[in-house]
């Protein structure tokens, strides 16, 4: 008989089941400006500015920014995992993709909210 000990792995399920919900947020997020497109085919900048005035819209769209940010690290850091095998480049991979998406989402804020 195997005694299996768990020691802080989680398996995998909490990753599958966030990649499923931020997708599910960014198919919502897409159908909704897809269709926005369709009804206003050259919105132009006063179109788009006058889509993004309300807060709720900004909201919706930094919720879909930052379910991208979290598929992709997921995605990213399950890859480098299966496939990096020195310990110290994956280290560096990993540390150089958070980096740049804590920076994407830094920006993602300013452009949203004009900071």
């Amino acid at each position: 008989m195997v005694n299996r000990v768990v020691v802080g792995a989680h398996y995998g399920l909490r990753d599958w089941l966030i990649q499923r919900v931020t997708a599910v947020i960014m198919v919502v997020g897409s159908l909704f400006m897809a269709g926005f497109l369709l009804l206003h085919p050259h919105p132009g900048y006063d179109g788009w500015t006058a889509l993004f005035a309300g807060g709720p819209l900004r909201s919706a769209a930094l919720l879909f920014l930052l379910s991208l940010y979290y598929h992709a690290w997921i995605g990213v850091r399950d890859i480098v995992m299966d496939y990096v095998k020195p310990a110290w480049v994956r280290l560096l991979i990993h540390v150089l993709v958070i980096l740049t998406l804590v920076v994407y989402a830094i920006w993602s804020v300013q452009i949203l909210w004009g900071f």
